[in-house]
């Protein structure tokens, strides 16, 4: 009889060989497949970042140095107005004497110069968003009955420190988040 002689075919594969042509090409297929889909997703992803546009208006740096006292200006940060009012001894005063009256929405006049990190502000810097919170119309400062500002629109007033004292609007002006980065100048958002 003629002897039978095994394949290297039909050997068994040992865990130590090799790897084949085909273990190439399941790696390399893999790979590819791998690079096209994230080149199919990153577009989608990407669109959901913001635009440069956008990220410019982030945040606004305003110097202090130049703000006299008793002087206001108003800055501009996402397209919205803020108030950056250097503020007087005796406006800070009325402000703080103002702590306890009855007010609509209590405020201290240091909570409202709290800086967005966490630590207080300067007492003679008030940062606020120029926006009624009643309507949304832009109050004029020294209009009002309390030494601050008032709404045009519907007749709303606040004092200086910027907390509703009379009209519809049932919210203080929201303070704009800052922080100092240095003692003459800040940047809001």
């Amino acid at each position: 009889m003629a002897e039978t002689t095994a394949d290297a075919a039909d050997a068994p594969h040992d865990a130590h060989d090799a790897p084949s042509r085909r273990d190439f090409i399941y790696v390399a297929a893999g790979a590819v497949g791998a690079v096209g889909t994230i080149a199919a997703i990153w577009p989608l992803i990407d669109q959901m970042n913001p635009a440069a546009d956008t990220r410019a208006m982030a945040t606004t740096e305003i110097d202090l140095a130049a703000l006299q006292e008793g002087q206001q200006i108003v800055a501009t940060w996402q397209g919205k107005p803020v108030f950056v009012r250097h503020r007087t001894a005796a406006e800070i005063a009325a402000a703080r004497r103002d702590d306890y009256a009855p007010l609509k929405d209590p405020a201290t006049d240091a909570s409202r110069l709290v800086q967005a990190d966490g630590k207080p502000g300067n007492p003679a810097f008030l940062v606020l968003q120029a926006s009624c919170t009643h309507l949304g119309c832009v109050p004029t400062f020294a209009a009002g009955d309390y030494r601050g500002w008032m709404c045009p629109c519907h007749g709303s007033h606040y004092d200086t420190s910027g907390r509703i004292r009379r009209g519809p609007a049932p919210l203080n002006l929201a303070v704009a988040p800052y922080v100092y980065l240095t003692e003459t100048s800040i940047r809001i958002g």
